[in-house]
């Protein structure tokens, strides 16, 4: 049997606190039925008030305090226990809306209708919902929007609230939940929410359920966060389209200026060449060490990729998450395909986005890439040239800048971090994956900064749930995990 297997076994064998969980995680799926069956597009506002008259419900009746937390944007949802003093307090962070779905691309009549499958061959077979009266398969999966990014994780922290009280089990800690409507669209209301409601939100720690456990299955634990900020370059030619006969070798080509432009900035093995990107990261050996304990498998990893060799950031993946990136995440210029013109293209662009590193600030990478270019012989503008501008210089780009979300870093030796650790372990024994920092962005950095309060993800879902995609699904193995990570984590004394 693999770790992988084995996991799995010891989840299914283990019980808490006398409760088996076979019997359990039948309520807990068709909790996530109902719930994901209220639409949550983030565009739709009365989507989002469906879904926190729900959540007002659901928390109530388990003895919360509920308040609807207005914004510049949709409402957050906040709920608390009664707090009591000389104890901590802990924020748990989730979040309930969803990205805008094409129910075409999904292989069931609607992606807000929870549909239960078994693996068939290559392929998906529905059951009916009486099969969860039957002995439940820990490799069923549950189909739909949002069942595991991020309404599974929720209303496996309602259960395995319902379990303590079962069990007369006390909450050592002070217990506050903030749950986001606007995630999926970068949060952007939420700086200036968390300023307004900060003493509403003061915690000591702050747990975040949101993305996927690491693909070996193991007790997943993340530190940090990559943050993000954009750029959109565009370099000009003619100021009109032209026939690639009459003006191709005579009119300068915007789209060979862009190839020349981006190339400049990167090596031939994929690091930033401009000068001063990765100042102030410095990876000492015990750094070091700790990223290459993550069992990632390298040929695995190249083998999804379909690619021979990774670029040369960092000795291996995790270090090359440990850097600020340059990424081309887009390009533009004329027509391709059966659309296909012979011309000499007006103008081509260029979509970059930059994943920070606690060490980089989005602004001064920004102002790095800007100079960079200037030193390339380009006259810098932040808005379309007119003609006049267009004959005073050879070479013209201009620059717009989007907004940026920050990165967060919780010290790994920190005393919070040393609890979760522990209480992983303890539970499912087995080594947790401790994750430095992951490559993607959860917008809350407006909690660390804002409060100070120190943060940790804790994942809960397959690593295989298609997350924004079409057919998202979560496994019932993971439901039964997130019941006992979330009843471990709310039943275990912070020391």
């Amino acid at each position: 049997m693999n770790r992988f297997a084995f996991l799995i076994a010891l989840l299914f064998s283990l019980i808490l606190s006398a409760q088996d969980f076979q019997k359990k995680v039948g309520p807990v799926l068709s909790d996530i039925k109902e719930f994901v069956a209220i639409p949550n597009n983030s565009l739709e506002s009365a989507d989002i008030n469906r879904n926190i008259t729900w959540l007002n419900e659901a928390f109530s009746s388990r003895g919360f305090n509920t308040s609807t937390l207005p914004t510049k944007g949709e409402p957050l949802f906040f709920a608390a226990l009664p707090m009591k003093e000389n104890i901590p307090t802990i924020l748990f962070y989730m979040h309930f809306d969803g990205q805008p779905v094409d129910a075409s691309k999904w292989n069931q009549a609607s992606p807000y209708e929870v549909v239960l499958k078994e693996k068939s061959g290559d392929s998906w077979k529905t059951l009916d919902w009486s099969k969860l009266s039957e002995k439940i398969d820990p490799e069923w999966r549950i189909f739909g929007r949002s069942v595991s990014d991020d309404k599974g994780p929720i209303i496996m922290f309602l259960h395995a609230f319902d379990l303590l009280k079962e069990d007369g089990q006390s909450i050592p800690f002070n217990v506050k939940v903030i749950l986001d409507s606007e995630e999926e669209r970068g949060s952007k209301p939420l700086p200036a929410a968390v300023k307004e409601y900060k003493d509403l939100l003061q915690a000591d720690l702050m747990i975040i359920s949101d993305g996927p456990s690491h693909s070996t299955g193991y007790p997943t634990l993340v530190y940090g966060c990559r943050g993000i900020t954009t750029i959109s370059l565009t370099t000009f030619g003619p100021i009109k389209s032209q026939h690639s006969g009459h003006f191709g070798n005579y009119a300068p080509n915007p789209g060979f200026q862009m190839a020349q432009l981006l190339a400049s900035m990167k090596d031939a093995e994929g690091r930033v060449l401009i000068k001063g990107y990765y100042d102030g990261i410095e990876l000492d050996e015990s750094t070091k060490n700790m990223l290459a304990s993550v069992p990632d498998n390298r040929e695995k990893l190249l083998d999804r990729l379909s690619v021979k060799t990774p670029e040369k950031v960092g000795g291996n993946y995790q270090e090359s998450l440990q850097y600020p990136s340059l990424n081309v995440r887009g390009l533009s210029s004329g027509w391709v395909g059966k659309q296909a013109r012979t011309i000499v293209p007006d103008k081509a662009t260029a979509a970059i986005d930059i994943r920070l590193v606690p060490e980089s600030d989005g602004v001064r990478l920004k102002q790095l890439v800007k100079k960079h270019i200037e030193a390339q012989d380009f006259h810098v503008t932040d808005k379309e040239p007119t003609a006049e501008e267009r004959k005073q210089h050879d070479k013209i780009v201009m620059f717009e800048e989007g907004s940026h979300t920050k990165a967060f870093r919780t010290d790994m030796n920190s005393k919070y971090a040393k609890w979760v650790q522990g209480i992983a372990e303890a539970n499912f024994k087995e080594p947790a994956v401790n994750i430095r920092i992951m490559g993607g962005t959860v917008p809350i950095s407006p909690f660390i900064n804002a409060l100070g309060v120190p943060a940790i993800i804790v994942p809960m879902v397959n690593p295989d749930n298609n997350q924004h995609s079409p057919n998202e699904n979560l496994r019932v193995a993971n439901v039964h995990y997130g019941l006992k990570m979330f009843y471990a984590l709310l039943s275990t004394e912070v020391k």
